[in-house]
């Protein structure tokens, strides 16, 4: 008997990211070197640039492809940035983060300890996309961490 199609498939969970960006085989070998990430499938078009591929970092998958602006799909270089920021939960934010800046990753918020109990960072990298990397180093209660953002922000942005 034939078993039923799955509605997500096996390997993905609920929310999937899907990058899409300007020279995307080199993103894959970005994303490889810098989070260890795993290439699943890569599905290039007739001109070379990757249609569809799968990745997956950890137990997460993502998907990317490379930008094509004449059909309604352009990437984050494109559009002068984006708005969004993947954040990535590593075992070692420092040895990810040397090794993100190492092949050309541009720092926006420097990695250090954060008061919600992290280590933290955010990067853009050579594709346009923004990445937060953080290895968790405190469990906090809402509580605490309510204490700790009121000393630590300024107060225009709701500290004490």
């Amino acid at each position: 008997m034939k078993q039923a199609t799955r509605a997500i498939p096996e390997g993905f969970h609920t929310i999937t990211p899907h990058l899409v960006c300007e020279g995307a085989a080199r993103a894959l070998d970005f994303y490889h070197e810098c989070f260890g990430a795993v290439e699943v499938s890569r599905m290039p078009g007739p001109d070379g640039r990757i249609m569809h591929a799968e990745m997956r970092i950890g137990d997460s998958m993502f998907m990317l492809c490379d930008d094509f602006p004449d059909y309604g799909s352009p990437g984050p270089l494109g559009l002068k940035g984006s708005p969004v920021v993947i954040h990535l939960y590593v075992r070692d934010a420092d040895a990810v983060w040397e090794r993100a800046m190492a092949a050309g990753a541009r720092a926006t918020m420097p990695l250090g300890d954060a008061f919600w109990g992290d280590r933290y960072g955010q990067f853009v990298d050579p594709f346009g996309h923004r990445w937060a990397v953080a290895t968790h180093i405190r469990d906090m209660t809402v509580d605490e961490i309510q204490q700790a953002m009121a000393r630590e922000m300024p107060p225009e942005c709701g500290g004490a």
